[in-house]
């Protein structure tokens, strides 16, 4: 299994990466956690290779006091040679503190503009169109304004590639008409492999497919009798086989697991180095 992709045809990086949702809290917008666990994290992360976080500014505790693009910034800036930090926008934020798909292109640039002060950086390395809620948008929501948007930003410098999330084949196809589409981050993990379409044009298109939850993301269990055998087999935990299924399942594959603990974060590079045989895929099938 080739360890490595090549984002956008000029980013070379390691499959394995790593989600920063989790570092400033362990729920959606619940209780913050300890910063400097959050940035002992991500200065390991660096240290075991991994050359891909995957972040936003809307990261943050409940009381808003820890926030993902802070930490990374306090823990990384100035940032090592390679490192590509990839972000979302599209979400507004509401009176409440939550969270609303945003269908508006005008607060796209705010949005960016927030990344970019946040991350401490003049051009933001990849940057994805989020759609709609948990779900996919419908199949009719156009998407074409809101990209077109982010499609100027890529044209002025502020933006090096573009990516979608949430997003179904159609969305995709209407992406790829504005301009180049280089990743896609849709829900898929061992447990839920429903997504089909969109990995196939990926693969198709060597677009990466970049799953969110990769292990579940605590709304699934990904564990089972199948994925426990092979575990066994290899001696290694049913995450690590979980993220070692994910990068067999397609070339175009990234894994980005999230934790805001030391010893996940070990666990979860690890898998990177495990190669399943025909007979692992086989029972995993």
């Amino acid at each position: 299994m080739n360890s490595d992709f090549r984002l956008g045809g000029d980013l070379l990086i390691n499959r394995i990466g790593f989600g920063a949702m989790r570092l400033p809290t362990n729920s959606f917008h619940g209780p913050a956690r300890d910063p400097e666990t959050g940035r002992a994290v991500l200065r390991r992360a660096v240290e075991l290779g991994v050359g891909h976080i995957d972040t936003a500014a809307f990261y943050a505790s409940g009381d808003g006091t820890v926030r993902a693009n802070a930490l990374i910034r306090e823990a990384l800036h100035p940032y090592p040679a390679g490192l590509v930090i990839a972000t979302k926008v599209g979400p507004v934020r509401t009176p409440d503190g939550g969270l609303a798909a945003g269908t508006d292109p005008a607060v796209l640039r705010p949005l960016v503009e927030e990344n970019l002060e946040t991350l401490g950086v003049d051009r933001l390395d990849l940057v994805y169109l989020r759609i709609g809620g948990a779900e996919p948008a419908p199949h009719g929501e156009s998407v074409a304004e809101r990209f077109e948007a982010l499609a100027a930003m890529r044209e002025e410098g502020l933006i090096r590639h573009l990516g979608l999330s949430n997003v179904t084949a159609g969305h995709l196809a209407e992406a790829r008409g504005i301009a180049p589409v280089v990743a896609v981050q849709n829900h898929f993990h061992a447990a839920k492999r429903d997504d089909t379409e969109v990995l196939a044009a990926c693969e198709e298109a060597g677009i990466a497919y970049v799953p969110f939850f990769p292990l579940g993301g605590g709304l699934s269990d990904v564990s089972g009798e199948r994925i426990a055998k092979v575990a066994e087999r290899h001696g290694a935990t049913v995450p690590q086989i979980a993220l070692a299924w994910l990068l067999a399942s397609s070339p175009v594959t990234l894994a980005i697991p999230g934790t805001g603990s030391l010893a996940h974060l070990e666990e979860n590079t690890a898998a990177g180095s495990l190669t399943l045989t025909g007979e692992d895929l086989s029972d995993l099938t």
